[in-house]
Parts: structure tokens; C-alpha cells; sequence
């Protein structure tokens, strides 16, 4: 098939356009810049603008997409409720938008990746959460997923565009850029590696569901591979605290780390763990990559990104 990635540039985007050549698919990717760490592939066909480009998204379309694979996001959960109306105007807008000319262009599938660990809010439940469990986000990042998930819907039910929404846990692995503010094992790594001070919100008791990236890729090309339409979460299916992460990845790093505790957040949920049995029976899909083992391919990533001082 021809598939379209949009964000094929940014950490996530690499390993979907990766796993989706490897699956032998035409691959297209749009991001406003080339890869970051390394050199794009000659084997996907690149467009280099911005999501929100309406006239050049169409051009690119009219090529003839049979997927969209839709990774662009323009906030995180940290600063979505800065400025709401952004978050709406540049992520639900858009995507609106996108889903119009995917109908106006017989586009047959979206692939949307949305946020297992916001969409929820609070669980009601101890154990792991599956796609039944009630959706109360409590940032506008949330929020914004849940409501471009229910506009796809919509598209699916009025215009038969087919879709599967992932869920996806908290992503890490080779290639996540550590100086931005999401990603908690690649910040905490890199902080180890230079010697810088570790930040935890709290007591580090908050617990979250980690997954590795080609794990979160095969999960991407199966969806896009299925005929069915669903929502699927995607993550380890493990909960790990804070400090459990920070733990295992100084012990992967081995390295001394000195920490800052700083108040709690609001926009934190305290727990959130996915089940994803329904991806394993829908898609044929489970997790493979345990956390340690992610941690050290991602170690050995970043130690050599440090000592080419391109971190």
C-alpha cells in the first residue's frame, strides 16, 4: 500500500516509516524537517512542510494515499492548558481537516496515535485499564485526542473512512531527543550522562506504562495492515514508578545521579497502566522489547550521540 506518515520525522515517525518499509509498503513522510540524529531514508519519499499547510497536505494527497498514519501533535501535556484554544485551533482543527481530504481523496484508513496515558484521566479501577474504561482527561492534550478519536468516528459512521486509534503508552528508545521536556527515561539518561541533576515531580510514586518504539511500530504497521476499525491501546502492560524507572536506568547507565524534588503537578495522573489484549486479538499484536533491554539499546544510542556531541 501507499501510506502516508505525517510527523515521519520525529522519534515516533522514524520507526513507523521504518517498520513500514520493512513490511514493504510505499512509504511517504511529511514533517516540517528532515530526521534530526540521522540521515533520511532514500527509500521513503519525503515532503518537507507543515501539518497545518493545507494547500500543500492536498497536493500530497492527490498523489493517491491508500493510509495516513497521523502522528502530529503540537503540544504536550505540560503546556496544553497554556493556551487552549492553540491546542484546538492546531491539533482538532487540522485534524478535522485531514480527515475531510483523506473522503475528498478515496484515502481508505487513518491510523491516529493518541495518548493512553491522558485520554483516561484518574482510573476507576487498580488494575490494568482497558478501551471500555471511562475517558476523563484532565489536561487539554487529552482532551484535544479524545475528540479528534470521536471525530474519526464520526468520518467512519457518515463517510466510511476506516480507522484505528492507538492508544499509546510512554513511548522511549533510541532517537527520542532528551532536551525536550516529554520523555522521561531519555531526559533521565541523558541528565546521568552529563552529569546534571534529576528532576522528579512528587514522590515518584506515579506510575506509567513504558513501550518500547519498535514495539509501538509493529503495533502501526498491523493497524494499518487490518481491515478492522477500533480503538487499541498500545503499550507494556507493565506499571513502573518513577523512581523504578529512574533506578533501572541509572543501573543500565551506572553513573551517579543527584535528585531534585519538586511538588507534585496536577496534570499528573497518579497510575496508568494499559491492557492491551484487545490489540493481541484484533491486530495480532503484543509488546516484546522488556524494559531493561530498551534501556540498554537506548544507552548505547545515547552514550555514542553524547560522544559525537550531537547531544
Amino acid at each position: 500500500m501507499k501510506v502516508l506518515v505525517l510527523g515521519g520525522s520525529g522519534f515516533l515517525g522514524s520507526y513507523a516509516v521504518d517498520e513500514l518499509l520493512a513490511a514493504g509498503h510505499t512509504v511517504m513522510s511529511l514533517d516540517r524537517y528532515p530526521e534530526r540524529f540521522r540521515k533520511m531514508s532514500k527509500n521513503a519519499i519525503f515532503f518537507q512542510s507543515d501539518f497545518g499547510n493545507r494547500g500543500e497536505l492536498e497536493e500530497v494527497l492527490k498523489l493517491g494515499v491508500d493510509v495516513v498514519v497521523h502522528l502530529v501533535s503540537s503540544t504536550i501535556p505540560q503546556t496544553s492548558n497554556e493556551d487552549l484554544v492553540f491546542d484546538v485551533q492546531s491539533n482538532l482543527v487540522e485534524s478535522i481537516v485531514l480527515f475531510e481530504m483523506c473522503v475528498k481523496h478515496n484515502v481508505k484508513k487513518v491510523v491516529f496515535v493518541s495518548s493512553g496515558g491522558t485520554v483516561y484521566g484518574i482510573p476507576r479501577v487498580n488494575e490494568a485499564i482497558n478501551e471500555d474504561h471511562i475517558a476523563l482527561p484532565l489536561c487539554s492534550y487529552g482532551i484535544v485526542k479524545l475528540a479528534i478519536e470521536k471525530y474519526l468516528r464520526l468520518f467512519f459512521s457518515m463517510h466510511g473512512l476506516k480507522y484505528h486509534v492507538l492508544r499509546l503508552s510512554n513511548p522511549y528508545g533510541p532517537r527520542q531527543d532528551p532536551t525536550r521536556k516529554q520523555g522521561a527515561a531519555a531526559v533521565f539518561m541523558y541528565n546521568m550522562l552529563k552529569g546534571k541533576d534529576i528532576n522528579i515531580w512528587g514522590d515518584g510514586g506515579v506510575v506509567r506504562d513504558f513501550i518500547y518504539a519498535s514495539d509501538f511500530a509493529r503495533a502501526c504497521v498491523a493497524a494499518v495492515e487490518s481491515d478492522d476499525v477500533g480503538v487499541l491501546n498500545v503499550g507494556s502492560g507493565v506499571g513502573t514508578s518513577i523512581s523504578e524507572l529512574m533506578l533501572a536506568v541509572k543501573s543500565v547507565v551506572e553513573k551517579p545521579v543527584r535528585i531534585n524534588r519538586l511538588p507534585s503537578r496536577g496534570f499528573d495522573v497518579p497510575r496508568v497502566v494499559l491492557n492491551c489484549d484487545r490489540a493481541k486479538e484484533q491486530i495480532g499484536w503484543q509488546p516484546s522489547i522488556a524494559l531493561n533491554d530498551g534501556l540498554l539499546e537506548m544507552k548505547n544510542w545515547m552514550t555514542e550521540m553524547v560522544s559525537a556531541g550531537k547531544l
